[in-house]
């Protein structure tokens, strides 16, 4: 007895047997679970089915009768008659308020009591008639002729009863057989694993058990141990920082990154335009936080970093607030960084910033139709001005390795300059515009430079996968290289650059929510200093005056608007405010004029007394200004030509904590991947932009709190700390690959 119990006790204890037993009792317990299941998802499947169906007959014969303009029962009968021969309707039927059923199909089910529907606002109900019948009625406000009621869709549930039978049947037996089959594989992968697990502990103890002199050299069982431990801590942080991504990144996350990940690292940043410009007007020396995407999306990481900021200084004022060093903390009111100014003669902006930058390179990247210049002046003053910034870089550099972040196309050149000096620094570049196709950008004369400069960096970043492919194509078509599209890198000179999306976002909340009044209180405040009355409905446009952000056409689209839908005539504005730039360039200042133009001329077609429908406001508004015009705002207006990003649209939804307001983006934004619930318009379509104008002043209170919702969810979990994280993830990893790469 006791030897058959023995034997027993070893037969169920063998690996294969056991593993079959549990594979087994998976499966049982897995069919059980999922027969159950999935009476349920056909269950809810169908009903959701029906109530699909329901809600397209009721506009159908709401869109039928408002178009046939009836009121007569009997021709609204006989159209309810002709839908309810589907087979899988039971009957419809017309309850007015006082609770009689005014109108009923021939198989409506009898005794239907219209009074339990007269004041209901949900959607459906299910019911069991007195002869026994499962049924489920939908019910919708109607209104027939002068008569207001309910459209009454009923559905025989026995057809969901045979068709939750139908799927348990089929489930238990197809999850029958997939569990023998996975019992079976069970058995087999488990006895493999456990033997070459087995092996490798035995080859392990073998080797540990092995004397000191006959090991493959002293100290390498000890380093394998500390690679394997630096492994193992890379992994933690990556599940913490990067699968834990749903958390709400913020400073104090980043700057727990930054210790955890970059314990000491200095963190500078490169870039033309400063955060805080000074300038003397009327004799006193004023701050200003200049209009741009970049300063919105690295400031609130460089306060968080607490590192360097190199950017030229072309204040009026700015000579007069720096140290000796040129330096300056910052912001004013809170120093969290440095701020180094960096200073260039008229000559060397007219060629490096003006010419090479804003006439060459951003029109060619920029697919808005304006033909390119380049002036080999220019690139000579450009390459001088990358290399007086790669310059003031080293001397900046407080350590052989600094984490450097070069911001844009002003400096293309910089990050292999820096790499000449600085061999063991991180570069990190981002290139904030779009990248064009290969065919595009080989009319550069330049092509080759740019590219060996950019290919200087660590990690070379973009706004989309898009622009990254594009990069790909452009250096395998226009210089000697090896592109590595599985692990997204390129190779020059036996040195790798990895091309990565990394969306930019903006700080979540933004600071200039801060102090904000309710958002009827900012529309209160625009409506008045525009003179504009309660009923009338407004959209803004925020930008630079820039020929890419499609300016014109949004006014265009304004104008076909009020041609197509007269009725808007005296109850829509459209405040485009624009900051000058660039003013020097003649495409920009040619811009200026025309918009200035195009805006009086609509206005002088369609104003009347006390109104018009454009007010073009041409200056630069703070950021506290701006999120009172969004908050103010029915409607923004983001209709770039082509862009890398547009923080605009962003920085709209972040303004709107009350979730209303219809955001209106053009397809040819970044952003328009990551916003799909705004309204996206292609710009060169001024009547199709007039239809969005439209449909946006029109949305639903519940619409429009369902759109905003979706989006402020997304820019909250991707914000700009976000952004930032990714690439320091990214770089604290290359220092650790390059690390143990240099001890090995």
């Amino acid at each position: 007895m006791t030897s058959a119990r023995q034997k027993f006790r070893d037969f169920i204890g063998r690996p294969g047997v056991l593993y079959s037993l549990l594979g087994v009792a998976a499966g049982v317990i897995l069919i059980a679970s999922l027969a159950s299941l999935s009476s349920l998802i056909v269950n809810g499947w169908i009903r959701h089915d029906m109530d699909m169906r329901a809600e397209l007959i009721y506009r159908s014969i709401r869109d039928q009768a408002a178009a046939s303009g009836v009121s007569e029962k009997s021709v609204l009968s006989k159209v309810m008659q002709q839908i309810s021969e589907d087979e899988r309707i039971l009957g419809l039927g017309f309850c007015t308020r006082d609770g009689k059923l005014a109108i009923s199909t021939s198989e409506m089910p009898a005794n239907l009591d219209c009074a339990e529907f007269a004041h209901q606002t949900a959607e459906g109900a299910t019911f069991i008639t007195p002869k026994g019948e499962h049924i489920r009625i939908n019910f919708f406000p109607l209104t027939v002729g002068e008569t207001s009621g309910k459209l009454l869709v009923v559905h025989d549930l026995d057809i969901v009863d045979q068709r939750e039978r139908d799927a348990r049947l089929f489930v238990t037996v197809t999850m029958a057989t997939v569990a023998a089959a996975f019992a079976i594989l069970a058995m087999v992968l488990a006895l493999a694993l456990r033997r070459s697990w087995m092996q490798s502990l035995r080859r392990a103890l073998e080797e540990s058990a092995r004397p000191a002199s006959d090991a493959a050299g002293p100290g390498v069982l000890a380093n394998r141990d500390r690679q394997i431990d630096a492994l193992l801590a890379d992994i933690r942080v990556r599940r913490r920082f990067t699968h834990g991504v749903s958390a709400k990144w913020s400073p104090e996350s980043l700057r727990d990154l930054l210790h955890d990940e970059l314990p000491g690292a200095q963190v500078i940043i490169v870039s033309n335009r400063e955060p805080y410009i000074h300038n003397r007007i009327d004799g006193e020396i004023r701050l200003q936080i200049p209009a741009s995407g970049l300063v919105s999306a690295l400031e609130p990481v460089m306060r968080a970093c607490r590192g360097v900021w190199i950017a030229h200084g072309g204040g009026s004022a700015d000579r007069d607030t720096v140290d000796r060093d040129d330096r300056l903390p910052v912001p004013p009111a809170d120093p969290a960084y440095s701020l180094r100014r960096v200073w260039l003669s008229d000559e060397e902006q007219d060629g490096y910033y003006y010419g090479a930058a804003n006439e060459g390179l951003w029109p060619l990247c920029h697919i808005a139709f304006i033909r390119p210049t380049f002036r080999e002046q220019d690139w000579a003053m450009y390459k001088a001005v990358n290399q007086r910034f790669a310059d003031i870089v080293v001397e900046e550099a407080t350590c052989e390795n600094p984490v450097v972040l070069v911001q844009d196309y002003h400096f293309a050149l910089l990050p292999r300059m820096v790499r000449k000096r600085l061999p063991k620094a991180t570069i990190v570049t981002f290139w904030h515009i779009p990248w064009p196709n290969a065919e595009t950008f080989s009319i550069c004369p330049w092509r080759e430079e740019i590219l060996d400069g950019l290919l200087g960096s660590s990690i070379l970043g973009f706004h989309t996968q898009y622009h990254c492919n594009n990069f790909f194509d452009a250096a395998d078509r226009c210089i000697e290289s090896r592109i590595d599209r599985e692990n997204s890198s390129i190779w020059l000179r036996c040195a790798e650059t990895l091309v990565r999306p990394y969306p930019i976002s903006i700080e979540w909340p933004p600071r200039a929510l801060a102090g904000q009044p309710p958002a009827a209180q900012c529309r209160a405040n625009v409506r008045a200093r525009f003179g504009l009355g309660e009923d009338v409905r407004i959209a803004v446009g925020v930008e630079r005056f820039d020929y890419t952000k499609g300016i014109l056409d949004r006014m265009r689209a304004v104008d076909d608007l009020l041609t197509q839908s007269s009725e808007w005539i005296g109850k829509f504005v459209l405040i485009q405010v624009a900051a000058p730039t660039r003013s020097k360039l003649d495409a920009y200042a040619a811009l200026q004029r025309e918009a200035e133009a195009l805006a009086n001329e609509i206005n002088a077609r369609y104003a009347r007394e006390g109104w018009k429908p454009i007010h073009l406001v041409v200056r630069h508004h703070e950021p506290d200004e701006v999120f009172e015009l969004f908050r103010a705002a029915d409607a923004c207006v983001v209709s770039s030509l082509h862009d890398g990003m547009n923080l605009v649209a962003k920085e709209f939804v972040a303004a709107r904590d009350d979730r209303r307001g219809v955001l209106i983006l053009s397809s040819f934004a970044g952003a328009a991947f990551e916003l799909p619930e705004a309204l996206i318009v292609n710009p060169y379509d001024s009547h199709g932009m007039a239809k969005a104008y439209d449909r946006a002043l029109r949305m639903s209170a519940e619409e429009q709190a369902d759109r905003m919702r979706v989006m402020g969810e997304q820019i909250s979990d991707r914000n700009v700390y976000r952004w930032a994280a990714q690439m320091l993830l990214d770089a604290a990893w290359l220092r650790k690959r390059e690390k143990i790469a240099a001890r090995a």
